[in-house]
């Protein structure tokens, strides 16, 4: 998998390439020779490589800019571009010298030698992808990230800590970051001088919270787990208020079956807004399982949830409706569920349990839209028009609920058990419009399948 993180620079030069192009040309200024208006078809020849490379025709842009070079070719846009389309076209080696033309012109410009990043590291090119890198990490600490990946990649362990160590000290812990760490371990990073590193920290500045939280983590993929649990109560009598230690210490908390305490690190994480959404995900997961053995704790994990002062996410919220639902309470679970499902409008297994559970709390009118909107998207799906069906016979539109069972048969390939709920819901809707022998039928039909 690639780490690498680019930043967008599509819109940004699009947006600015006309202006710095206006910005160096005075396209008002009388041409002073006899080679006519040459400034428009240096305009006309610069804005047609642009036209040409937003419907990606690569190589008519490149034309286009050769005939802008032919005109003024002390422009370092155009080599810019050129570079660019270049680059589109797996031309490395004409991408390189014309990206190097134009930072000869701009040394200081970070887009440029963004692009030439870009080319190198497509190339696997490492040492001048390096090279750049170290270049460009002036202009956006993102870059360090990018250099450190690079370096796992060459087996340069410890120059990747480093920069990751940086990393988190410039912008706090990382749950990316913590994954490349456990990926230079488990390659054969050296785990014991990283250790001694991280001790020399702490004892250098004991309230340096990002190497205390370094350390519990290394102890705790090294399989020191008491010497982990030791520096999170360490990190603790330090710093009282840190609440990212509480993500260490609600498991140490578990295995020692100090549950109190454990509930109570769980809590702090879930409500604590500095804390990533994807760790809270994990402690979420682990608070459900923990409730379920343990359904006497279910009001705290309520609390816990109810209380929380950022947005959850997707998984989040699933788990939660997941645990509602478990727990017999149904308008708690579908809210949940709806929520998620705003997060995640396409996701098919979210519409079916907001379906079902909109039918099952009698609110037909809602199951209903939400069943049009679903089969929109999954018109194949015969649940759905089993579901449809359901809804508009609740509603009494028996002719509707005929059109979307018989529909929803045709998709429909050996499932018995919904054979059957077919049948019976258009037996249902057949009476309903009072033909009782289609309805007699269907009954038939139903009771016939064994499931």
């Amino acid at each position: 998998m690639e780490f690498k993180l680019k930043l967008n620079t599509f819109f940004i030069v699009l947006f600015l390439a006309p202006t710095l192009v206006l910005a160096q040309v005075d396209f008002n200024k009388k041409p002073d020779d006899d080679l006519g208006n040459v400034k428009d078809e240096y305009q006309e020849f610069f804005f047609e490589a642009l036209k040409q490379k937003g419907i990606e025709n690569y190589s008519r842009a490149v034309n286009a800019l050769q005939k802008c070079l032919a005109i003024d070719s002390s422009k370092p846009i155009i080599y810019f571009e050129l570079g660019k389309n270049y680059n589109q076209l797996k031309n490395y080696s004409a991408a390189e010298e014309a990206l190097k033309k134009a930072i000869a012109m701009q040394p200081d410009n970070e887009w440029f030698l963004d692009e030439l990043y870009d080319v190198y590291y497509k190339q696997d090119d490492i040492a001048n992808a390096i090279t750049t890198l170290k270049q460009l990490v002036k202009y956006h600490v993102d870059y360090k990230q990018d250099l450190a990946t690079i370096y796992i990649k060459q087996e340069r362990f410890d120059e990747a800590l480093l920069l990751l160590n940086e990393l988190d000290n410039e912008l706090g812990v990382d749950p990316v970051r913590t994954e490349m760490r456990n990926n230079i371990y488990s390659l054969g990073g050296n785990a014991t001088d990283e250790i001694k590193n991280l001790k020399a920290e702490i004892f250098a500045n004991p309230r340096n919270e990002n190497a205390h939280l370094q350390l519990i983590y290394l102890y705790g993929t090294t399989g020191q787990s008491k010497k982990a649990f030791e520096a999170s109560k360490a990190l603790q009598k330090i710093n009282p208020e840190s609440k990212f230690v509480h993500l260490a210490l609600y498991k140490f908390y578990l295995e020692e079956d100090n549950v109190q305490e454990a509930v109570t690190s769980m809590k702090l994480v879930l409500n604590a807004p500095e804390i990533d959404e994807r760790e809270k995900t994990k402690v979420l997961k682990d608070f459900v399982s923990f409730v379920e053995q343990n359904p006497q704790y279910q009001k705290d994990l309520i609390e816990a949830t109810d209380g929380v002062n950022s947005q959850k996410d997707t998984e989040s919220l699933s788990n939660l409706a997941s645990f509602y639902l478990k727990a017999g309470d149904k308008e708690k679970a579908l809210k949940n569920f709806i929520e998620a499902l705003k997060q995640s409008p396409n996701d098919f297994k979210l519409l079916r349990d907001v379906i079902l559970l909109q039918i099952d709390l009698k609110k037909d009118t809602e199951a209903l839209k939400q069943s049009q909107v679903a089969l929109e998207l999954y018109p194949a799906q015969p649940i759905l028009y089993l579901l449809n069906g359901v809804t508009n016979n609740n509603l009494e539109n028996y002719q509707q609920a005929i059109d979307s069972l018989e529909m929803g048969l045709d998709f429909l390939v050996e499932n018995p058990q919904m054979e059957r709920d077919f049948y019976l819901q258009l037996s249902k809707a057949y009476k309903g419009i009072n033909n009782n022998t289609k309805s007699e039928a269907f009954s038939k039909k139903a009771q016939a399948i064994k499931v």
